[in-house]
């Protein structure tokens, strides 16, 4: 099993991380899109979700069926403890990498 994250996989996370306990596909993406300004695709996410499903980072469960979704059933993704451990590796061992090599936001 990897045990690193790519970009996409830490915005996954994050925003699941952001969302609190649950969240379901539309939430996760407009989270993504909101806070990094970045157009998700739907069927990437939820291969990379499934992925780290698999991976045990997160976990997924069905909903109850709804009128309003036709009788479809949503599924709502929660972070686990390993996902969690391993985003904040990530990301530290992106802050090392870094070091004072960020570059500086242009002022206006």
């Amino acid at each position: 099993m990897r045990n690193f994250l790519g970009e996409f996989e830490q915005l996954l996370l994050m925003a699941l991380l952001a969302s609190g306990d649950e969240s379901y596909g539309v939430e996760i993406r407009r989270t993504i899109e909101h806070r990094a300004g970045r157009s998700v695709s739907p069927g990437a996410m939820y291969t990379a979700l499934d992925r780290m499903e698999r991976r045990g980072l997160v976990s997924s469960r069905l909903g109850e069926p709804t009128p309003q979704r036709g009788g479809k059933r949503k599924r709502y993704y929660r972070l686990e403890a390993a996902g969690e451990t391993l985003l904040r590796e990530s990301q530290r061992a992106l802050a090392r990498v870094a070091g004072n090599a960020v570059p500086e936001a242009e002022t206006p």
